[in-house]
C-alpha cells in the first residue's frame, strides 16, 4: 500500500531534513520498486550520485551520503517520490540495492528471548519490594516532617528516583521525576504532592499484597511499578477484532527519546485503545499505523490490566481507509475491557479495590456521602445533584464519559487519565477558563494548557462538534476534534488545573506535618471517613486517607455549567480545496515567497478557509502586515467571529465597510480603510467626509487620512490640500505638498514654477542657481523647510540645507515647465551646471518623474543615472525609474544585456511584473547558463559558484512563468558543474511546485 505524506513526514528526524528532502524533487534517476524495496540515484554536489535504498518492511534505509541523520534526506525524498507515483515497478532490483537487500536478509534472526526463570522473577520482586519499602519510609518522613519543611529540590527527588531505578521500579522513578517540575510551576503544589505521595503509597501497599489481589488489579499494579511486559506475552492475550478508528496522535520528546501515542476506538465495540511506540534519536516510528482520520480492520492485543487500555497491533485484516463519521451508539458502548465492576455507575466508584489495596476491609466502606468541592467540575453530592436538572445522557455525552471514567478508575485506582469522546459539545471560553459544553450548558472544564485552545474554538465557531480528549484530575485535555468529517489535531500539553481547589484539612496537615498536626476525619465524606484508618502511624494514615479521598472525588465528579456563545454566522463562499489548504499551511510556516501569488490566485475564486485554519491565519495576520488583509479575507466570517472572542486578535476585527459608524466610532486603521473604500467608490464623498471632520481629527492620523486622497486625485481636492499646508505637523504638510505637486495646474505648482524661475537662471548652455540665505514664510508653508536635517546632501560634512531646498523645489515643479525651457528631456540633462547643483537637480527631476508618472523623463533620467554613477543616484531610484518605462521597452532593454551585466539584471528585473514574459525568462536562463559554463571551465574560481547569484535564482523562482520548468530542467542536464546543476534543478522544482500550487486552487 502506498504511504501517505503524513506517514513519511513522521519518519523525518527533524523538520530541516523534511524540508531538504522536498528540495531534492526532480534529482532522481534510475529509480525502481520491487516488492518492499525502493532504490534510486540522487545527484548531489559531487560527481557521483548518492545510492539510496529503502526496505519498506522495516522500514530500513541505506544511503551512500555522509549524513548522520537516520533516515537521511535522500531516503525521505525517495519515499516522497514513490508516494507521488513517480517510482515504477521493476522486475529486478538494481545491483547496489540487491547487494544490500541480500546482506540484510542474511543477517541471523534475533535470538528468542529467554523465558524468565522463577528464581529471576522472585529476585526482581524482592528487589522491587525492598525499594518500595524504602520509598514508603521516605514518603512517611516527608508527611511527618511537613511538606513545607521538606527538601523539594530536583536533587532530592532525583536521589529517590535513582533508588527506584536500582530497585527495578522504573514506573515509580518516572512519577517521582515529574514532581519537581510541578512543584515549581503549579500554585497548588501541596495538594498535588499529597495526591502523588498517596498514589505511590497505595502502589507500594498493593505490591505488598500482590498475591491477594485479583489478576486484573495485580497486573495494573505491576504495570504502574514498571514490571516489563514483553510483546510476545501481550500478543498471547486474546485478540479484539474491530475497525479501529485513529482519533488522535501525539509525539513527545524527552532527552532524545521520542514517544508516539495513538488513540484508537473500535467502530463496532466503542472500545478504546492506546498504542505507544518509542524511538530513540529521531521520530522514526513504524509507518503502518493509520494516521488520524483513517481506520483499519485489525486485531488488537491489550496489555493485561484492570482497566486495559494500552494495546499492540496484531493481524491486519484490511487496508487503511478514511472514515467520515464516528458512531455514537455501538454494540458495547459501556465496555472498556477493564474488568471493572458491573455495579459501578456514574458518580459511584467501586472503592473496595482502593481500600483493599491498602488493607481496608470492604465492610468499612459505605456509599457516597454529601460533599461537593471545586476543581475540575464539581464532586458528587446529594445536595448538588438534587439542585440540577438531569443532563443529557447516552453514549457520547458528558454523563456517559464520566461514567466510563468512573468505571475505569474503579478498576484501576492509579489511572491518571481516561479517553473520552464527547459528541455535540461546544468549546467555551469564559474569561480565562475553558470548557466544553452541551446544549443545556452542562460542561466539563479544560485543564490549564500550555497554549490556549483557540484553534479548537475556531473549529467549532459556537456550533457543536465532537471532541476527543483525556479526562484527568486537572480537567479535560483535548487531543483532537471531529467536524465536517475530518479529524483536526487539538493536542496541547497540560500544565495544571484551571481552577485549583482550596487547600483542605488534609493538605494543611501535610504542609505542617503530622508530627505537629493530626488530620481531622470529621469533615470527610461518609465512605472515606468510615474507611479511614485512625490508628498506627499518623503519616501513613494521612497518605491512605488522601488517596481514598482523591479517588472518591475523581470518580464522583459531576459536570459544571456555563453559558454557550452565540454561534458564528454562515459563510456562503466556496471552501478552499483541501490540497490548497495543506499547502497554505506549509507556505505560511516557511514564510514562502510564493505567498503573494497564492493569494492572488485564490482571490479570483473568493475562497473561505477551512474552520480549522482560521486560528493559524489570524496568528499570521497579526505578524505579517503585507498579507494581513488577504489573510483576514480568507478567514472570513469564522475568522472574524474568532477574533472577536480572542483579546489578542481584537485588532484584526474589521467593521462593516458599508456602515457609517466606522467613520465616527472606529479605530484609526478601520477609519482609514473605510475612507479608502469610500474613495474608491465615490471620490467626492470621501473628500467631503474628510473635509468635514478635518479640524477635529487627531494630529497623528491626519497624514494617513490625507494620503487616502492620492487615489483618483483631481483638482477638486486642491482646497483641502491647500488648507493642510497650514497644519502644525510636519508630516501632514509634507503629505499635502507631495499630493499638490502631482496637480500640475494647481496654485501650489504655479508657486513652485515662479520660485524655480527666480532661483534658477539659464544663460546660453549653462544653468546656475541663486538660492536665498533664508526661506520666506510662503516657502516654509509650501514645505521646503520641513525636516531638512535628514538630507543626503553634504557641505563640509554638514547637511547642505540649501541643496535640499533646491531638490524639493525642482521635485515639486511640473515637468511641462522644463519642457518649455528645454524642449525635450534629452536637452535638459545635457545642460551644463556647477558640480554642487548636479545632485539636487537630477534628484529633483527624478522625484518629479516618479510623482507625475512621466515615462519620457523617466527613460532619459534612467539612462543618464545608469551611465553616470557619480550623480549619486541610489539603486532603488534607478529601479523605480525603470519601472515607469513601457513593459515592452523594459523587456527589450534587459534582453540586450549580456552575462557581464548580471548585477544590473538582478536589480532591474524586479521591475517586471510576475510572470515574466517567456522571452525574458529564456534570456535570463541563457545568461545564467553562460556563468555555469565558465564555472565548469574553471572549477573553484571565486565568484563562479551559483551562491553568488542566489538572489537572482530566488527572484526567478517567483517570477518565471511556471511552465518554464521544462526548459530549466533541460538547462540543468547540460550543466557540467554539479553545483550549478543542483541549483537549476532546484529552480525547476520550485516552478513545478508553483504549477501544482496554482492547479490546486482551480
Amino acid at each position: 500500500m502506498m504511504w501517505t505524506a503524513e506517514q513519511i513526514a513522521a519518519l523525518a528526524p527533524d523538520a530541516a531534513s523534511l524540508t531538504a528532502a522536498r528540495k531534492l524533487h526532480g534529482k532522481w534517476r534510475d529509480t525502481g520498486r520491487n516488492g518492499s524495496a525502493l532504490w534510486g540515484l540522487c545527484q548531489g554536489s559531487g560527481s557521483s550520485p548518492y545510492r539510496t535504498v529503502v526496505d519498506l518492511d522495516g522500514p530500513a534505509y541505506k544511503c551512500s551520503c555522509p549524513s548522520r541523520k537516520f533516515p537521511c534526506k535522500h531516503a525521505l525524498s525517495l519515499l516522497q517520490t514513490w508516494s507521488d507515483g513517480a517510482v515504477g515497478e521493476v522486475a529486478e532490483p538494481a545491483d547496489f540495492a540487491a547487494e544490500w537487500l541480500r546482506a540484510r536478509a542474511a543477517k541471523p534472526a534475533p535470538k528468542a528471548a529467554r523465558t524468565s526463570r522463577e528464581a529471576t522473577v522472585e529476585q526482581r520482586r524482592s528487589r522491587v519490594a525492598a525499594g518500595l519499602a524504602d520509598l514508603e519510609i521516605w514518603l512517611c518522613d516527608q508527611v511527618r516532617t511537613g511538606l513545607a519543611q521538606a527538601d523539594r529540590s530536583f536533587g532530592a527527588f532525583e536521589g529517590v528516583a535513582k533508588r527506584m531505578v536500582d530497585a527495578q521500579a522504573p514506573g515509580v522513578a518516572a512519577a517521582l521525576r515529574q514532581l519537581p517540575r510541578n512543584v515549581v510551576l503549579r500554585e497548588d503544589w501541596p495538594a498535588l504532592l499529597l495526591r502523588e505521595y498517596g498514589r505511590l503509597h497505595l502502589l507500594a501497599a498493593a505490591h505488598r499484597h500482590l498475591d491477594e489481589l485479583g489478576p486484573g488489579l495485580a497486573a495494573a499494579a505491576r504495570a504502574h511499578i514498571g514490571y516489563p511486559a514483553p510483546a510476545e506475552s501481550v500478543r498471547a492475550e486474546p485478540a479484539v477484532r474491530d475497525q479501529w478508528m485513529v482519533l488522535g496522535q501525539r509525539i513527545t520528546e524527552d532527552e532524545r527519546l521520542y514517544t508516539r501515542r495513538v488513540w484508537a476506538r473500535g467502530r463496532r465495540t466503542g472500545r478504546w485503545a492506546v498504542l505507544v511506540d518509542h524511538s530513540f534519536g529521531s521520530p522514526a516510528f513504524p509507518p503502518d499505523t493509520p494516521g488520524p482520520g483513517f481506520m483499519s480492520e485489525a486485531n488488537l492485543h491489550f496489555y493485561p490490566g484492570a482497566a486495559a487500555l494500552r494495546a499492540l497491533w496484531g493481524e491486519r485484516l484490511g487496508a487503511q481507509e478514511p472514515f467520515t463519521s464516528i458512531p455514537s451508539r455501538v454494540a458495547a458502548a459501556n465496555t472498556n475491557g477493564s474488568g471493572a465492576s458491573e455495579g459501578a455507575r456514574c458518580g459511584t466508584l467501586d472503592r473496595s479495590r482502593t481500600a483493599s489495596a491498602v488493607g481496608i476491609s470492604d465492610e468499612r466502606l459505605g456509599v457516597p456521602g454529601n460533599r461537593s468541592s471545586s476543581g475540575p467540575g464539581n464532586r458528587t453530592g446529594e445536595d448538588s445533584a438534587a439542585s440540577r436538572t438531569a443532563p443529557p445522557s447516552g453514549p457520547g455525552t458528558i454523563a456517559a464519559a464520566l461514567a466510563e471514567h468512573a468505571r475505569a478508575l474503579s478498576a484501576d485506582p492509579w489511572l491518571r487519565s481516561w479517553p473520552v469522546l464527547l459528541a455535540d459539545v461546544v468549546p467555551v471560553v469564559d474569561e480565562n477558563r475553558w470548557y466544553v459544553a452541551e446544549f443545556d450548558g452542562t460542561a466539563l472544564p479544560l485543564a490549564r494548557l500550555a497554549e490556549q485552545p483557540w484553534p479548537l474554538l475556531g473549529v467549532s465557531g459556537g456550533h457543536p462538534i465532537t471532541v476527543i480528549g483525556e479526562w484527568t484530575a486537572d480537567g479535560l485535555v483535548p487531543v483532537s476534534a471531529f467536524a465536517d468529517g475530518d479529524i483536526v489535531d487539538a493536542g496541547a500539553d497540560s500544565i495544571g488545573t484551571a481552577s485549583p481547589a482550596p487547600a483542605g484539612d488534609l493538605t494543611s496537615a501535610a504542609l505542617l506535618g503530622t508530627a505537629r498536626r493530626v488530620p481531622e476525619t470529621a469533615g470527610l465524606p461518609g465512605p472515606v471517613a468510615a474507611a479511614a484508618r485512625t490508628t498506627g502511624d499518623p503519616a501513613a494514615a494521612l497518605l491512605e486517607i488522601a488517596v481514598l479521598q482523591d479517588t472518591f472525588e475523581r470518580g464522583g465528579t459531576i459536570p459544571s455549567t456555563t453559558t454557550l456563545p452565540d454561534p458564528a454566522g454562515d459563510d456562503e463562499r466556496p471552501l478552499l480545496p483541501k490540497p490548497a489548504g495543506y499547502r497554505l499551511t506549509r507556505l505560511l510556516a516557511e514564510r514562502s515567497p510564493f505567498l503573494p501569488e497564492w493569494f492572488e490566485a485564490a482571490a479570483r475564486h473568493d475562497y473561505r478557509a477551512p474552520d480549522a485554519l482560521c486560528a493559524a491565519l489570524l496568528d499570521h495576520a497579526k505578524t505579517q502586515v503585507a498579507l494581513r488583509e488577504p489573510l483576514i479575507r480568507l478567514a472570513g466570517v469564522r475568522g472574524a467571529w474568532l477574533a472577536r472572542h480572542a483579546p489578542h486578535w481584537h485588532a484584526l476585527v474589521r467593521a462593516d465597510p458599508e456602515s457609517a459608524d466606522v467613520w465616527s466610532h472606529g479605530r484609526p486603521a478601520e477609519r482609514r480603510a473605510w475612507l479608502a473604500a469610500l474613495r474608491a467608490r465615490d471620490p467626492r464623498a470621501a473628500r467631503e467626509t474628510l473635509a468635514a471632520s478635518w479640524r477635529t481629527e487627531p494630529g497623528p492620523v491626519r497624514a494617513e487620512l490625507l494620503a487616502v486622497l492620492a487615489v483618483d486625485l483631481t483638482p477638486d481636492d486642491e482646497p483641502l490640500l491647500e488648507s493642510a499646508l497650514d497644519d502644525a505637523r510636519a508630516e501632514v504638510r509634507r503629505t499635502a505638498a507631495d499630493l499638490l505637486a502631482r496637480l500640475t495646474d494647481s496654485a501650489f505648482a504655479r508657486r513652485m514654477e515662479e520660485r524655480v524661475t527666480r532661483w534658477i537662471t539659464l544663460a546660453g548652455d549653462r544653468m546656475s542657481a541663486h538660492l536665498p540665505h533664508a526661506l520666506d514664510d510662503a516657502a516654509r508653508r509650501d514645505g521646503l523647510a520641513d525636516r531638512t536635517g535628514a538630507t543626503a546632501f553634504r557641505l563640509d560634512g554638514a547637511p547642505d540645507v540649501a541643496a535640499e531646498w533646491l531638490r524639493r523645489t525642482v521635485a515639486a515643479t511640473p515637468l511641462p515647465h522644463w519642457d518649455t525651457v528645454f524642449a525635450t528631456p534629452e536637452r535638459a540633462v545635457r545642460i551644463r551646471m556647477a558640480d554642487e547643483m548636479l545632485g539636487p537637480i537630477f534628484a529633483g527631476w527624478a522625484d518629479a518623474a516618479l510623482a507625475q508618472r512621466d515615462s519620457r523623463w523617466a527613460a532619459t533620467l534612467f539612462e543618464v543615472l545608469t551611465a553616470t554613477p557619480t550623480l549619486g543616484a541610489d539603486l532603488e531610484l534607478r529601479r523605480e525609474l525603470f519601472a515607469l518605462l513601457p513593459l515592452a521597452e523594459r523587456v527589450r532593454y534587459l534582453r540586450r544585456l549580456d552575462s557581464n551585466w548580471l548585477a544590473d539584471v538582478e536589480l532591474l528585473v524586479r521591475a517586471v511584473p510576475r510572470p515574466w514574459p517567456r522571452p525574458l525568462a529564456e534570456h535570463l536562463l541563457h545568461l545564467l547558463f553562460d556563468r555555469a559554463q565558465l564555472a565548469a571551465a574553471r572549477p573553484g574560481a571565486a565568484g563562479r559558484t551559483p551562491a553568488s547569484y542566489r538572489t537572482l535564482f530566488r527572484t526567478a523562482a517567483v517570477h518565471f512563468p511556471a511552465d518554464a520548468a521544462g526548459a530549466v530542467t533541460a538547462t540543468a542536464r547540460r550543466c557540467g558543474d554539479p553545483a550549478w546543476q543542483n541549483t537549476f534543478d532546484q529552480l525547476a522544482h520550485d516552478l513545478a511546485q508553483r504549477t501544482t500550487m496554482l492547479e490546486e486552487l482551480q
